[in-house]
């Protein structure tokens, strides 16, 4: 008996599959390579024919899906560490280090920011990391309770320490710089005032405009805005 080829043309330029019935008293198999075949060339309405599928992930597919991290400040103050670590000089696990608040370059150099302080907090962190000894000259000799909390931290001189046991300090500046603000970053003597390590580097606006500010105004936070 002769056999009946049937073709079967796709949509969208997937092209044309033929499909033969079996002549009487052949058997089926899921073996058949030629059944197998046009099985997959053939997709039911509403699936995805196999054969085209692509290696893009899968929407669906939690598992297959990578979400972006998003970056903050300590992510761009440890690129700036590292290349700091590459010219520093003199400063070691024996040497005791301060860092102060990162101040605007073109702004009174007694006024700090929450970019400012923020970025000093994070190459504390950074410092650490490297094996630098770090001195935290903001903590008193006493701790200091309110009724709001329980604190060892001030800013105000009279309740700090005279004798500071560093000799090195890390300071820097910043320059608002279109779509973000550029960091310019050194480790002084303060003896000597000699620059022993600096680096560079870029912090974009977005991360900028992360940070939120604390200050309130009779209960109202104040969102401070970078200079």
């Amino acid at each position: 008996m002769k056999r009946l080829i049937l073709t079967l043309c796709l949509p969208l330029g997937f092209g044309c599959a033929q499909v033969m019935e079996p002549s009487s008293g052949a058997q089926l198999t899921n073996n058949s390579p030629q059944l197998v075949n046009d099985q997959r060339a053939v997709a039911a309405p509403g699936q995805t024919n196999s054969l085209y599928q692509s290696n893009a992930p899968v929407i669906n597919d939690s598992s297959q899906v990578s979400v972006p991290t998003r970056k903050n400040i300590n992510h761009y103050v440890r690129g700036i560490m590292q290349d700091m670590a590459e010219n520093l000089q003199y400063v070691n696990s024996k040497t005791p280090l301060a860092v102060s608040s990162f101040i605007f370059l073109d702004d009174n150099y007694n006024d700090a920011t929450l970019l400012g302080n923020q970025i000093a907090e994070s190459f504390m962190h950074e410092l650490h990391s490297f094996g630098v000894p770090v001195i935290d000259f903001k903590t008193t000799d006493f701790m200091r309770v309110t009724p709001t909390g329980d604190f060892v931290f001030s800013r105000d001189y009279l309740e700090l320490s005279q004798d500071q046991n560093f000799n090195y300090v890390l300071a820097g500046t910043m320059v608002n710089h279109q779509g973000g603000v550029l960091v310019n970053a050194r480790i002084i003597g303060l003896a000597s005032k000699a620059v022993v390590g600096s680096a560079q580097g870029f912090i974009p606006q977005s991360v900028v405009d992360a940070l939120d500010s604390s200050y309130r105004t009779d209960g109202v936070m104040l969102k401070q805005v970078s200079k």
